[in-house]
């Protein structure tokens, strides 16, 4: 199967890559399920990229029915090293108006019925999670989006809300107590699951709206966020775009060793079964 360093996860709004060439769609099965949607392999800023569009096509899947474990793990399959993701978000600060970009280096976790790990079934790892994103992607992402000329904040910290309903103003105004820049509804399990994973995860959070805590939004419609999605989803291919031209070949970050010290189950008790599963993520460990 042909292999891809670099994963791209479109949102809402982010359903393909414009400049992908030399696609083909490859179906994949996981020992999770399928991913949303079939995976397309291409040439991007000449580099092999794989796209997944995290919703599928037409945008069928809500947040809460995403399997979020078969999409990192497809990625892992096709030899991804690196992920970068995009996704609407709503605005907790002022100064985060609609068609703002942020690149949250914390999340804060208000889901409650999602599986966020690939462990357990007769093995327990637990992987460091002080600084979710990659800092060494996230400041490329960074400075690639300097230079392709659009205006990105780096740093900012991504409630991560159940769904599929938007916010009451009350849990809105609780966010901003906390300090909290944006919310969103899928990005937190993404980032869980590729750090077990061993890859590099950064999102671009697309501000669509303030939420309902804004005077002018006291009420967050889908058609109000649909349309600033399509002038964001053109900034975020852009950045994404440079930032797969900037990339270096290797990394250099711990990412890739994530797992090295999360192992607590004694390793000759973890069913044969289990190891079978995610020999992609955990064989190296198991040699």
């Amino acid at each position: 199967m042909e292999k891809a360093k670099i994963g791209i996860i479109g949102g809402s709004g982010l359903y393909e890559m414009a400049e992908l060439t030399d696609r083909r769609e490859v179906a994949m099965e996981t020992p999770f399920g399928p991913p949303s949607d079939p995976l397309v392999l291409g040439k991007l800023g000449g580099r092999n990229v794989a796209f997944l569009a995290r919703h599928g096509k037409g945008h069928r899947l809500m947040p809460s029915e995403l399997n979020f474990r078969a999409n990192i793990y497809a990625m892992k399959l096709l030899g991804v090293e690196r992920i970068l993701s995009a996704s609407a978000v709503g605005s907790l600060k002022e100064g985060l108006a609609p068609l703002s970009i942020l690149m949250p280096d914390q999340f804060i976790d208000r889901t409650r019925t999602r599986v966020s790990t690939f462990f357990g079934n007769g093995l327990a790892a637990h992987v460091s999670f002080a600084d979710p994103v990659c800092p060494q992607l996230l400041d490329q992402v960074h400075r690639s989006a300097a230079k392709a000329g659009i205006p990105a904040t780096k740093g900012g910290t991504y409630v991560c809300m159940e769904g599929p309903a938007f916010s009451t103003r009350a849990e809105s105004f609780l966010y901003r107590s906390w300090g909290a820049d944006v919310i969103g509804m899928t990005n937190l399990q993404e980032a869980k699951l590729a750090r077990e994973a061993e890859i590099c995860y950064v999102t671009l959070a697309l501000v669509t709206d303030y939420d309902c805590w804004h005077e002018s939004h006291a009420s967050v419609t889908v058609d109000m966020i649909t349309g600033n999605l399509i002038e964001n989803s053109r900034n975020a291919q852009a950045i994404i775009l440079q930032t797969v031209r900037d990339l270096v070949e290797e990394r250099s970050c711990s990412c890739g060793e994530a797992l090295k010290n999360a192992f607590i189950t004694d390793k000759s008790l973890v069913p044969p079964e289990t190891r079978r599963k995610l020999d992609i993520i955990v064989g190296k460990y198991f040699a």
